[in-house]
């Protein structure tokens, strides 16, 4: 419950910061301007002994028989390569927005079979796919791999962070570009990170007021449209300006977050509690149990020494104390009533959910 109050203070201390501006920059991104997922399957080599047992992972012989094919390498029919340096793995990428043929990016090879470790593996060159299926990149390279795996012949072992996936810095050679709209379109849609009517309307407000009326206008609660040059070189200086204006964005709507694994919870400044009463208190059962040796009296015939278990069963309830919410109580009150009574996370997650369904809170409560 004193994690849960720490956490609450210091949130009120932010909560009693007057909201400040914020850069469209950091509210919006220009539709069309991302990322890409890239993805390709490759082989690792030169492992020291921790790559793909090949009899269980049928896979990685026929990608080795099928490289060394292209390489000229014939390897006779019925034969199965079992090297114990080689592993199947999987390469994962994002190809950055507006990257050109000859550019690096960095690259993540995760394990795909039961291979131990990749320390001290080399990729070899693998092609990364996007969702069309086309070849945007060609990695290769060798890896890091922060994590360390070591394994006794009795079945111990160490392992630190994860051996089986690693990076390879600049590993991959962009081969294809993207095709963006953002040259030839004589608009742009800016996409609020988080939709709210209110902000919107201010982007559009500043967006006017600095650049001129009926540049831009909102579309819906998330998107706003924006006028823009044709030429490109203007509207990289366009976007410049743009996406450096300042505004004040619209406050959240009033929530409640509970995390049901971690038990964290996190209230809104905006959260209002209408007139209630809550009463808290617990009901503890305690079963203890111990055992006893029973011995028949003594000269007594045909007695035997029997182990008696004994239980001992304790009821204790702590008082139930009950707090007043009046209306209008703001997210402060709520805190200290619930510190009063001193409710631990779980007890917390009742009482909010309890105020919810009485319909005296007043915000959207949301467990993830």
């Amino acid at each position: 419950m004193k994690a849960i109050s720490m956490a609450v203070v210091v949130l009120l201390g932010f909560i009693a910061v007057p909201v400040q501006a914020e850069r469209i920059k950091d509210l919006a991104s220009v539709a069309g301007v991302r990322e890409n997922q890239l993805v390709g399957y490759g082989l690792v080599v030169g492992l020291d002994g921790t790559g793909d047992k090949t009899s269980q992972t049928q896979f990685t012989a026929q990608s080795l028989k099928s490289m060394l094919a292209q390489l000229g390498v014939v390897v006779p029919p019925g034969v199965n390569p079992k090297p114990k340096n080689v592993a199947a793995v999987m390469i994962s990428t994002s190809l950055p927005p507006f990257a050109k043929p000859g550019q690096m990016i960095d690259v993540t090879v995760s394990s795909l079979g039961n291979a131990k470790s990749l320390r001290g593996g080399t990729l070899l060159m693998a092609p990364l796919k996007g969702a069309d299926g086309r070849v945007y990149a060609i990695a290769q390279g060798n890896l890091i791999v922060g994590g360390l795996g070591v394994e006794g012949k009795d079945g111990s072992k160490v392992t630190v962070n994860i051996p089986s996936v690693g990076r390879i810095p600049n590993g991959a050679s962009v081969e294809r570009a993207v095709a963006s709209p953002f040259a030839s379109a004589n608009k742009l849609v800016l996409n609020l990170h988080n939709a709210d009517f209110t902000t919107a309307h201010r982007v559009v407000k500043a967006i006017n007021q600095m650049i001129g009326q009926g540049t831009a206008k909102a579309l819906d609660g998330g998107s706003i449209e924006v006028r823009a040059p044709v030429d490109p070189s203007q509207k990289v200086g366009f976007l410049s300006i743009l996406e450096n204006i300042t505004l004040e964005p619209g406050e959240a709507p009033a929530r409640v977050v509970i995390n049901s694994r971690t038990g964290t919870v996190v209230i809104g400044s905006h959260v209002r509690v209408t007139p209630a009463a809550v009463a808290h208190g617990s009901l503890m059962v305690t079963i203890s149990e111990q055992t006893a040796v029973s011995q028949p009296s003594p000269f007594s015939r045909g007695g035997n020494t029997e182990v008696v278990p004994q239980s001992s069963v304790q009821v204790t309830q702590e008082d139930a104390r009950m707090f007043l919410f009046k209306p209008g109580v703001k997210l402060n009150d709520i805190v200290q009533a619930v510190n009063q009574v001193g409710a631990a996370p779980g007890d917390l997650v009742a009482i909010l959910e309890a105020l919810k369904e009485a319909g005296a809170l007043r915000a959207e409560l949301i467990v993830i």
